[in-house]
């Protein structure tokens, strides 16, 4: 079943150091990709999306929820947003194991033993976070967002550490859970054939602003 339409909403402005992200997007799918070199804001979108940027200003809704609206005084929290986070630094607790690092998001046991066979890192649940490699560390970030059974999923350059195989395997079972739960997505990287894989619809942001759209047919 497709997800409905037309549940990423966001008229947005953030003044930076060098620009000022400036965006007005309403994608008419929730399998989103957002690609454009680097420095051009995509990252900075994605903190907007999270509520990582309390100074942003404008519209954001998801899914018919505002999370913000700056003239009607409205700025839901990071925390209550429940957000699917993939940043680049993978942002795993360094004291925690992995298992205990995917227990975190409230997934039981099971729900552990499932998602780490998927992304196959089963055999690495007693170790901690150091001990991995970068493709490893970006698998257990985002099988964490996964079992956080989140309602908007974010994924900043997810695969840059996955060989071309693991991209195939990882992201159909990402495109499997987002069919499955209808959880809308959206995916920033400097690689367009990574946005194909998990996107039906590409934008380009460039220099703080949407410039174009183009839509590609992703797994889902």
């Amino acid at each position: 079943m497709e997800a409905k339409q037309g549940s990423i909403n966001v008229y947005a402005s953030l003044l930076r150091d060098v620009f000022e992200l400036n965006v007005s997007w309403n994608p008419t799918s929730n399998k989103v990709a957002i690609t454009g070199p680097s420095g051009s804001g995509k990252s900075s979108l994605l903190r907007v999306l999270a509520g990582l940027e309390p100074a942003a200003q404008g519209v954001v809704q998801i899914q018919g929820e505002t999370w913000l609206d700056t003239e009607g005084g409205v700025f839901v929290p990071p925390w209550e947003r429940k957000i699917g986070w993939v940043p680049q630094d993978s942002l795993l607790f360094p004291h925690l194991s992995i298992q205990e690092n995917l227990a975190y998001a409230g997934a039981s046991p099971l729900e552990i033993t499932k998602v780490s066979e998927l992304l196959h890192f089963s055999v690495l649940l007693e170790r901690r976070p150091r001990f991995l490699s970068g493709g490893e560390r970006q698998r257990v970030a985002l099988g964490r967002a996964l079992l956080s059974r989140p309602k908007l999923l974010l994924l900043d350059e997810p695969f840059s550490a996955l060989d071309r195989a693991l991209r195939l395997e990882v992201a159909s079972v990402v495109c499997d859970y987002v069919q499955e739960h209808q959880t809308p997505m959206v995916v920033v990287s400097h690689d367009e054939s990574d946005a194909r894989l998990l996107a039906n619809q590409s934008w380009v942001l460039v220099a703080g602003r949407i410039t174009s759209e183009a839509g590609q047919q992703g797994l889902l």
